[in-house]
């Protein structure tokens, strides 16, 4: 269901270009409102019969934490549970009464040594294991997912994934600029105006698999490693090989959650700007958004990746991060 018309973004003044936006989002300081967290693993996948994956997360346990609304976020591509949008997005939630728990996903946050593997787009089942632990293990009544970029796409493909038999606790997914067309997106970044974008992931994955040869160099091979000129091609010459796909195509195409939008069954909100630098909505995605009755679709003119900063109007401005909170405080 198209709701855009119910969402007003009104960029701030001189702040209207995708790249000031996206640029402005990931540098303007802003006020950490979240208490101290809990640092808690969780296991989320077996790699072998010695080996379990896990990963980290920051818990922020509101005192009466079982009845309390839980919202899991989960953050972008060589982001971390310190990354600003997911600070942010977490003081407005627990601000609003809300438990958090602010995930890293395999690796990040340095995390390197709780798992053997990488990580990669198409680990929704991760997410899942983190509030079905939940639901288990703290007795939590109420779970809401939220996603940005990368881990956008994860909570939309485990929305999609999960359908009609998702668990009753969880009540709502809300992403902001989720890459849901994995090779689309790569393809854009790849852009000679989306270099330097490019170049500081490219950076921060060329280290992460370094680093992760020195822990197993029994499982990868820093021969393999190149300087590879775009996304793609380190997604095709070291994800694919080491994470179980053919190439970058078949990675693509089987990680992106474009492929079940029409499943979604609970009530989930997508935030995406068509000023977005490298985020690109295919047709058929779109079709898929906007005729699905769960999906709340929002498709703003101006916003950037992950910023959509607005005037600070008796809040911060960060209107996504206010948009996700009050879209999730409906349930």
């Amino acid at each position: 269901m198209d709701v855009s018309s119910d969402y007003s973004f009104i960029p701030r003044r001189r702040l209207r270009g995708g790249h000031l936006q996206t640029i402005a989002g990931n540098f303007l300081p802003r006020t950490n409102l979240l208490p101290p967290g809990e640092r808690r693993q969780f296991i989320v996948a077996e790699h072998d019969s010695d080996a379990k994956v896990a990963v980290e997360c920051l818990c922020h346990w509101q005192s009466a934490r079982r009845r309390a609304m839980t919202v899991v976020i989960v953050h972008g591509l060589e982001g971390s549970a310190e990354s600003q949008y997911v600070i942010g997005t977490g003081g407005k939630a627990w601000s609003a009464g809300m438990n958090v728990v602010r995930m890293n996903m395999r690796n990040c946050g340095n995390t390197e040594t709780l798992t053997p593997t990488l990580y990669h787009s198409g680990l929704s089942a991760d997410v899942g294991a983190v509030a079905q632990e939940l639901i288990r293990e703290d007795g939590l009544e109420q779970i809401a997912l939220i996603g940005f970029s990368m881990g956008g796409n994860l909570v939309l493909k485990l929305a999609g994934e999960w359908s009609d038999h998702g668990p009753p606790q969880v009540k709502a997914f809300a992403t902001v600029s989720p890459a849901m067309d994995l090779a689309a997106s790569a393809d854009a970044l790849h852009s000679w105006r989306n270099w330097l974008y490019e170049q500081k992931f490219l950076r921060g994955l060329r280290a992460r698999f370094r680093r992760k040869a020195v822990l197993f160099p029994e499982r990868y091979d820093l021969a393999h490693l190149k300087r590879f000129p775009s996304i793609r091609e380190f997604d095709d010459k070291i994800t694919a090989r080491y994470e179980g796909f053919s190439g970058a195509d078949d990675y693509y195409e089987r990680a992106s959650s474009s492929r079940v939008l029409e499943h979604i069954r609970i009530p989930t909100l997508v935030i995406h700007s068509e000023d977005d630098p490298f985020i690109r909505v295919l047709p058929p995605t779109r079709a898929k958004l906007v005729t699905n009755p769960a999906v709340h679709f929002v498709e703003t003119a101006r916003g950037g990746h992950c910023a959509f900063l607005a005037a600070p109007d008796g809040y911060d401005g960060r209107w996504a991060e206010k948009t996700v909170v009050d879209f999730i405080r409906r349930f």
